[in-house]
């Protein structure tokens, strides 16, 4: 193991801030009670107001509420949370749902989970970039579509769906839209005051806040039912005790995020893509060169395998990651590799860079370097050079 690993995989999770320690620190030792109401004993109370606090400044963030923002586990849950809690509070009036084919697992799970349950799902296709095609959209919601989830900006290959669009279509179809921020919130802008979204998907773990937060931002009036039962806690939406030390971190996570420090990550993310293409032949980008993520890259590089070119990134002091098939656990190739028209050899060639507040230029100029190296290197081994 490299003492100084260049991590570079910021969208699976990023290193926790020290400062956001500092800030959950006294919810852990000195303010540990639950929650309580204002009548409580003291503690209780300091306890729930550090947690409506916190329930403030993320909810703000977005332009909403502090009562329209529940704390969850993670976007797995938030996800969860918005696509089963809506079809239960709306099975009577219809159970059509429509997602993207290039939605992370939460979202397409979960649609295929209600597929089960008697509820029918719509995949939308997406063009060459992963953008959402808005003529397909209107045309297939229908009377009875009662929700539709497409992701602000994708996990894989960083592309930024024309969020505005999709909702106003929803809006003018009269259909609710969720979208998958946990990607995107605080790394681009997303204001719920002028955007007509009804419910987002957001995490902690992207943003160097910590593990095991997020929060489902539901608009008020949005029908949704509880899904996990309990206690009453967060509005009687999600019910066990809170996480007050993790919603206190992930509140000042939102809060040390900057447009300088996504201006260098964009920067970085740049310098990959270009030295990539500048040094190496035959590669792809996956996903739109402008409306993308600032913190993501992600490149095929034809005739070699991703898992190949990860192991051998990772034996010279780099962490990143991989739509190769080997790489998952599903054995199946990257899903959005192949939505946006990729073959299985597109999707096995591709890596993913994300980068996150801790990398600097000096990592990108060296995993350019190392990158070209390690693909020319395979190349001369390569059985998919050699079949071309």
């Amino acid at each position: 193991m490299f003492e100084e690993m260049i991590y570079l995989d910021n969208s699976a999770c990023t290193r926790l801030d020290e400062r956001v320690l500092e800030a959950m620190k006294q919810y852990y030792f000195d303010v540990y009670a639950v929650a309580t109401s204002e009548f409580g004993y003291s503690m209780g109370i300091d306890a729930r107001e550090g947690l409506e606090a916190s329930r403030g400044i993320i909810a703000s963030k977005m332009g909403g509420s502090p009562e329209e923002l529940v704390f969850t586990s993670g976007s797995t849950e938030s996800s969860n949370m918005a696509l089963k809690g809506v079809a239960s509070a709306l099975k009577k009036k219809g159970k059509h749902i429509i997602v993207s084919k290039i939605e992370d697992f939460p979202v397409l799970n979960t649609a295929k989970a209600l597929e089960k349950q008697g509820f029918e799902v719509d995949y939308l296709d997406v063009d060459g970039e992963g953008k959402v095609d808005i003529e397909s959209l209107e045309t297939t919601i229908r009377d009875d579509t009662i929700l539709v989830s497409v992701q602000q900006a994708n996990q894989e290959i960083g592309t930024l769906q024309d969020l505005e669009t999709i909702a106003s279509v929803c809006k003018e179809k009269d259909t609710l839209l969720h979208t998958d921020a946990t990607h995107s919130f605080t790394r681009v802008p997303l204001d719920v005051s002028k955007i007509p979204v009804d419910l987002v998907t957001i995490s902690g773990h992207t943003i160097h806040g910590p593990r095991g937060i997020g929060a489902l931002y539901v608009r008020e009036g949005t029908p949704i039912r509880k899904w996990m039962d309990g206690g009453f806690q967060e509005f009687n939406l999600r019910a066990g005790v809170e996480n007050i030390p993790a919603a206190v971190g992930f509140a000042k996570a939102v809060e040390l995020v900057t447009p300088k420090e996504n201006k260098k990550l964009a920067e970085m993310r740049d310098r990959v893509i270009d030295g990539a293409f500048e040094k190496i032949p035959d590669v792809t980008l996956n996903g739109s060169r402008k409306e993308r993520l600032p913190q993501n890259a992600n490149i095929t590089f034809h005739y070699v395998e991703g898992e190949s070119i990860t192991l051998h990134l990772d034996m010279r002091g780099f962490a990143v990651s991989t739509g190769s098939a080997c790489f998952s656990k599903s054995l199946e190739a990257s899903h959005v590799i192949r939505g946006i028209g990729g073959d299985h050899e597109r999707a096995h060639g591709s890596v993913r860079f994300t980068f996150g507040r801790y990398n600097t230029m000096k990592d990108a100029d060296a995993v350019v370097e190392a990158i070209s190296e390690v693909v020319e290197q395979l190349r001369v081994i390569s059985p998919l050079r050699n079949e071309n």
